[in-house]
């Protein structure tokens, strides 16, 4: 797919019950499978904000699996904006 080559970043905040649960780990996890940078953080008003670059086509697989119902705890809405590339990030991070 010619969009796999289009690097991308994207930043979602995830609300519902994701602070505590493993949520970060997951998402860790399932983006070094995709093979994204970037970071998830918990936020002091109870959200997740993942940041993440890679393959726009990687990118909203991970936004896919934030929104499956497969990961710890339970998501209620997923916020997304998408930005240019910053790099300077290596490996995905939990904050």
């Amino acid at each position: 797919m010619g969009g796999e080559e289009t690097h991308t970043r994207v930043t979602a905040w995830v609300r519902g019950r994701v602070q505590g649960v493993g949520f970060r780990w997951w998402t860790r996890s399932r983006a070094l499978e995709l093979g994204l940078v970037g970071s998830a953080s918990n936020l002091a008003d109870g959200r997740v904000e993942v940041i993440a670059e890679g393959s726009r086509y990687h990118c909203q697989r991970l936004l896919a699996a934030l929104r499956s119902g497969e990961s710890p705890g339970s998501v209620e809405t997923v916020v997304e904006r998408w930005s240019e590339p910053k790099g300077g990030l290596s490996g995905f991070v939990e904050r």
